[in-house]
């Protein structure tokens, strides 16, 4: 996408992905999706907790691989986490409620979003976790639409993400 963004930064320890994941929380606003992308045990679930953490969710969060979808409404601004690797086709996201909740009150995110990627909305965040062959997670952003081109745009911006542009 031509007004796409992408920013990459490398973190060492599970801490050092969530507190990333925690300068990205006072930038969400209700519509926002975020869309999580790594082999099983990279960090995506992290990076939740991260979020969840900056937006004042006190309960814990946890993976939704057998919930699917999982809400947390005591924050600052709704969180909503899906996790769509056990599902097999694309129909069953709405049986999920997917569509709704995307377009609802709060910030998506979204594990293994990729299997379907015509249900994606048109703007996203998406956000690719590689571990490499040391255990450094590299964590790359990438913005599809105008709203993800801002959100990562003040992200990069705040000094506590270290982000550091590749294009």
């Amino acid at each position: 996408m031509a007004n796409g963004l992408t920013y990459v930064r490398q973190t060492t320890s599970t801490e050092a992905t969530k507190q990333l994941a925690t300068t990205l929380a006072p930038y969400l606003r209700a519509g926002d999706v975020i869309v999580l992308n790594g082999d099983l045990g990279a960090g995506k679930t992290q990076f939740v907790q991260g979020v969840a953490a900056g937006l004042g969710i006190g309960g814990p969060v946890t993976s939704p691989t057998f919930n699917i979808l999982l809400s947390y409404m005591d924050g600052n601004l709704p969180l909503f986490h899906f996790d769509l690797y056990r599902l097999d086709a694309s129909d069953q996201l709405e049986d999920i409620g997917y569509y709704e909740t995307v377009d609802g009150p709060g910030a998506t995110f979204i594990e293994w979003g990729d299997k379907f990627p015509d249900a994606l909305p048109y703007g996203y965040l998406q956000i690719d976790i590689t571990v490499n062959e040391n255990g450094i997670r590299i964590v790359q952003a990438h913005s599809f639409g105008e709203r993800a081109r801002n959100l990562l745009f003040v992200w990069a911006k705040d000094s506590k993400s270290r982000l550091v542009q590749t294009q």
